[in-house]
C-alpha cells in the first residue's frame, strides 16, 4: 500500500501552489533555461508542502527531458514536437528500460510542469496539453473473501483452544485483520502501546521512532473480543518489551502456516491482512477519510488505494 515514486498521482492544483513563489516572480521568463525553470519548480513544489520523494521524482523526470532537448534550451522554446520526440525516445530508443508505470509518471511530471508555467504566467500556451495522459492501473492485491476470512479465524481459534493451546496465531492475525496495520508497524509494537484501560475502550497506539514519520502515528480502537486471546498470549509467552518479539520472517512463517491450516490456496501475509481489513471497512460503509486515517496514509496515497478498494469491492460484489 505504500506509494512508491513510480506510482505518483497526477500533480493537482491547490490554492497558492500552482503560481510562482513571490521570490521567483519576474525571475522565470520564456527565455529562462529549462534547467533553471526545473529548479524553480522543485522549490515551488517543496514550498507547497510536497514530500521530498515527490519533489525528487518529479524534477528527475524533467531533468531527463532537459538532457534530451538540452538543459540550456529556453523553456519557452520547448515544443509539443520536442515532447513527443522525447517520449518516443524514452520508450523505443533509450537503452534503459522504461516500465509502463514510469512512462505514465513521466507524462504526469511533464504535464504538471508546463501547466505550472502557464498558470504562473510564464508561458501563454501549454506544449504538453496535446500529450495524452496514460494512466496505468497496477494489479489489484489479493484479499481474503468472507469465507476465507472466517476459515483463517476458525483455524486460529482451533490453535488457541487445542490440545496444546497457542494463542499467538489468533492474537497476531486478529489484530492485523481488525486494525489494518502493516508489517513494519506490527514489528515496532511495544507492550505499552496496548492500553486496555483507556476511557474510550481498549486502544492500540501505532508509534514511529523516526521523527519524520510522526505524522503516521495514530490511535486505533481494539476489538473487545480480541482482549481474552491477548491476555492468554501474554500468559503463555511473557513478552517483555516488544509485543511480538520474533523476526519478521518468523512471523511471516506463522501466517503462512495459519493459511495452510485454514486450507487457503492463497499465501496469507501481512499485506493480505492489511488490504482485507481496509476492504472490510470500505464495504461496510466506513467513511473513506476514516479508513485513510486508520491505515495511516496521505490523501495523495489514498487516490490509488481508494481506487483499488473500489475495484476490489466491485470485483467481489
Amino acid at each position: 500500500m505504500p506509494n512508491p515514486p513510480d506510482e505518483l498521482p497526477l500533480f493537482s492544483r491547490t490554492p497558492g501552489s500552482s503560481s510562482l513563489p513571490a521570490a521567483l516572480q519576474g525571475q522565470i521568463r520564456p527565455e529562462t533555461s529549462l534547467s533553471a525553470s526545473i529548479n524553480a519548480w522543485g522549490e515551488a513544489l517543496a514550498a507547497a508542502g510536497r514530500s521530498i520523494h515527490t519533489v525528487k521524482a518529479f524534477t528527475s523526470d524533467l531533468r531527463l527531458l532537459a538532457h534530451f532537448v538540452g538543459a540550456g534550451q529556453a523553456v519557452g522554446a520547448v515544443s509539443t514536437h520536442d515532447l513527443r520526440n522525447f517520449l518516443e525516445w524514452m520508450v523505443g530508443k533509450r537503452r534503459v528500460p522504461c516500465s509502463p508505470k514510469t512512462y505514465s509518471r513521466r507524462i504526469t511530471s511533464i504535464k504538471a510542469f508546463f501547466r505550472w508555467l502557464v498558470e504562473g504566467g510564464v508561458l501563454t500556451t501549454d506544449p504538453a496539453a496535446p500529450i495524452p495522459q496514460q494512466t496505468v492501473l497496477s494489479p489489484l492485491p489479493e484479499v481474503l473473501t468472507p469465507d476465507e476470512l472466517e476459515s483463517v479465524l476458525r483455524a486460529a481459534r482451533d490453535l488457541r483452544t487445542g490440545h496444546r493451546p497457542d494463542a499467538r496465531p489468533y492474537t497476531l492475525v486478529a489484530l492485523l485483520l481488525h486494525t489494518g496495520i502493516k508489517k513494519g508497524e506490527c514489528l515496532g509494537l511495544r507492550l505499552n502501546h496496548v492500553d486496555l484501560a483507556a476511557p474510550e475502550g481498549p486502544i492500540l497506539f501505532v508509534r514511529y521512532g523516526d521523527v519524520q514519520k510522526r505524522y503516521k502515528e495514530r490511535k486505533l480502537a481494539l476489538d473487545p473480543d480480541w482482549i481474552p486471546a491477548y491476555r492468554e498470549y501474554l500468559a503463555q509467552y511473557s513478552p517483555r518489551e516488544r509485543l511480538f518479539p520474533w523476526s519478521p520472517r518468523r512471523l511471516e512463517y506463522l501466517l503462512e502456516d495459519l493459511g495452510q491450516a485454514a486450507g487457503l490456496a492463497k499465501h496469507l501475509s501481512f499485506d493480505m491482512c492489511r488490504w482485507t481489513s481496509s476492504l472490510n471497512d470500505y464495504r461496510t460503509g466506513l467513511d473513506k477519510d476514516r479508513i485513510r486515517q486508520k491505515i495511516g496514509i496521505s490523501r495523495i496515497q489514498w487516490r490509488e488505494v481508494g481506487n483499488k478498494l473500489d475495484r476490489l469491492a466491485t470485483q467481489l460484489a
